[in-house]
């Protein structure tokens, strides 16, 4: 199950990595994600090592193990955030996509009385919200959408496809500057490392596919992780490079909003990305709610009346939000800023550092220190200036 939120993640990486290259520069751009994805894989890896000095079984029980009490909170903490920055970025996404689909396959239906609001943006997110994602939020058993792991490959294969096809053939209003094309590097350089932390992020779900592997030995794993993340690497250095090239400094945070809402390649792809969004959230949800049944109800046995109100209140709060802002590049950089740096690049590190032995500046140990600073440099950076341009834009 848990490598279904990897397929979902990925897709926000593809249809958000051009306006990550916009952010950063071109030439940055490709040394980030290139570099990013090296990191990422190692730290997988890393968590993966962790588990095996620690004899534990899941990213949570690591880190206890490791700092006790605090360790659980910590991990918890950053967990609920990533996952609740995870659906009201699909919220989003539904308001972004949905409309334009139906109002391209029913062209009259915005003359059309009550039926003109599934065009409508804030409808479209309510109505989807409440009646498709939350009741299957209030799942227990989570594998139940398992199945939706294919239907986010075969939606990544699509979005690539599209874009590559269809955004050098745009009109010439739609795109960006030319005098913007080969910038090397742009001031908000560390926002856009949290829009690629955001969707590259998959350690919480490694150890499960590490057990799942019918021999599993960390260099199988390491074979796994290494085509794994090469081939995303390569796809999205695909889409950011073909994206941000045709529309520069006009990239949006979803790049499937920057061409034309009658374009039918277009509209296939948003439909499948939209479609993906309904079974998202409430995979996210699951996470959401099982780090606050491990924070706070962790002795405490199964409430059907617990289980529904969290699952409420998770979900209404992430649609409010969704229904405050249309700025999915914000959502991306503040989540990705504020939390899936600290689980990509500083608590792996970290447990290593407290697992094995010898001095700090090792030649062993010096990388994950290094790695360390690198992840709370960009951790304060990356939030704080996000919080900066959301506070500037209201």
């Amino acid at each position: 199950m848990n490598s279904v939120n990897c397929s979902h993640l990925n897709l926000f990486l593809i249809i958000g990595l051009p306006f990550a290259f916009r952010e950063s520069g071109v030439f940055a751009g490709v040394i980030l994600l290139i570099g990013l994805t090296v990191l990422v894989d190692w730290t997988i890896r890393l968590l993966i090592y962790n588990a095996k000095l620690s004899g534990r079984n899941s990213y949570q029980e690591v880190m206890q193990f490791c700092f006790g009490k605090s360790g659980l909170i910590i991990i918890s903490g950053f967990q609920f955030v990533f996952a609740f920055g995870g659906m009201c970025a699909f919220c989003v996404v539904i308001g972004d996509t949905i409309p334009h689909v139906i109002a391209s396959l029913f062209p009259a239906i915005i003359k059309i009385p009550v039926l003109n609001l599934f065009t409508d943006r804030y409808f479209v997110i309510m109505f989807c919200t409440i009646f498709i994602s939350y009741p299957l939020s209030l799942y227990r058993d989570i594998s139940k959408l398992s199945k939706a792991s294919g239907l986010a490959l075969v939606s990544m294969t699509v979005i690539v496809t599209s874009v590559v096809i269809e955004a050098p053939q745009v009109d010439q209003k739609l795109r960006g500057s030319s005098e913007e094309t080969w910038t090397f590097v742009q001031p908000q350089i560390f926002q856009s490392i949290g829009i690629i932390s955001f969707a590259f992020v998959c350690h919480h779900n490694s150890l499960l596919i590490f057990d799942s592997l019918r021999k599993p030995t960390l260099n199988r794993f390491a074979a796994v992780t290494h085509l794994s993340t090469g081939i995303s690497m390569l796809a999205c250095l695909l889409v950011a490079l073909v994206g941000y090239l045709v529309f520069t400094d006009k990239t949006e945070g979803n790049i499937l909003n920057n061409f034309p809402k009658d374009n039918v390649i277009i509209n296939i792809a948003r439909f499948c990305f939209g479609f993906n969004m309904f079974t998202t959230l409430p995979l996210e949800a699951f996470v959401c709610r099982e780090s606050i049944e491990i924070y706070y109800f962790s002795n405490a046995p199964f409430s059907m009346k617990r289980h529904v109100i969290s699952t409420t209140v998770l979900v209404v709060c992430a649609m409010i939000v969704s229904l405050l802002t249309s700025d999915l590049g914000i959502v991306l950089e503040l989540t990705g800023g504020c939390s899936a740096t600290a689980l990509a690049y500083i608590l792996p590190p970290v447990c290593f550092l407290k697992l094995s032995s010898g001095k700090w500046w090792s030649r062993k140990k010096l990388p994950a220190v290094l790695c360390v600073g690198f992840g709370i440099a960009v951790m304060i950076l990356s939030t704080i200036l996000s919080i900066i341009k959301i506070y500037k834009n209201f």
